[in-house]
């Protein structure tokens, strides 16, 4: 326990400059409260008395602003940065070397009893706001953008924005974790490739106007100059729209 703790400590000096001691961390720190609270919940848990570790945890809610239900499993090196609103489900798993933002959801849905609510596997960054719903699973090296609602399981080494989530892989590429600035913008690029659409598809109907005035005069025309048209359903758009038949 002791060596998880202090893994705990080194992670958020590792990650947070403005960490500037134990002492301090101990105390100002309440994603390191709330986690170093859920271990001993954890621990009481499973020795099947629900109710005592349920009354620490509402406890530790009050105290830090963070509910995770007693029954998670969490990893060593887990980060909770700020963590003001963060809930984590009863089923929740979380791998080592993860990183939560202020507002993060691991919720369930639905009623049904078992495995309901989402696993992170390691080294997942999951942005201020963002919500990972259902038993799913988020793959190892994974951002997931603030604000965005992931409610399908995730592959590994991907990015994940919009809502609901959207992936965008970026496989082998090592990216700081803290480096919010770097998240693509999926929705801008798809705006901006349909705009060039109907720049083009405004340019072809032109063209074709001129066409026709030029038949009508009996005149000569180019057919090389009309063009070919895009085909909308380019890889782009069809990863941020997908291309679900369901």
């Amino acid at each position: 326990m002791f060596k998880i703790i202090k893994s705990d400590i080194a992670i958020i000096k590792e990650r947070d400059p403005a960490a500037k001691g134990i002492l301090e961390i101990f105390l100002c720190y309440p994603g390191f409260q709330a986690i170093f609270m859920h271990r001993f919940t954890h621990k009481l848990w499973k020795l099947k008395f629900p109710l005592v570790p349920r009354i620490l945890s509402q406890i530790n809610r009050s105290l830090t602003g963070i509910e995770i239900h007693p029954g998670a499993k969490i990893g060593k090196k887990v980060f909770i940065d700020h963590g003001m609103g963060v809930v984590i489900g009863e089923t929740a798993e979380i791998g080592n070397n993860c990183l939560l933002y202020q507002g993060v959801t691991l919720g369930g849905t639905g009623k049904s009893h078992g495995k309901r609510h989402p696993t992170l596997e390691e080294n997942v960054v999951v942005g201020a706001g963002a919500k990972v719903l259902g038993s799913i699973t988020v793959g190892a090296n994974t951002r997931i953008g603030a604000g965005s609602v992931v409610v399908r399981s995730v592959k590994g080494n991907s990015t994940v924005v919009g809502v609901p989530g959207r992936v965008v892989h970026q496989s082998g590429v090592k990216i700081n974790p803290l480096a919010h600035s770097a998240l693509p913008d999926a929705e801008a690029n798809v705006i901006r490739n349909l705009m060039d659409r109907i720049d083009q598809l405004e340019n072809q109907i032109n063209r074709l106007q001129k066409t026709i005035q030029s038949l009508i005069n009996n005149e000569v025309f180019d057919t090389s100059k009309l063009g070919d048209a895009q085909n909308i359903k380019d890889k782009e758009i069809i990863e941020f729209l997908g291309d679900d038949k369901n």
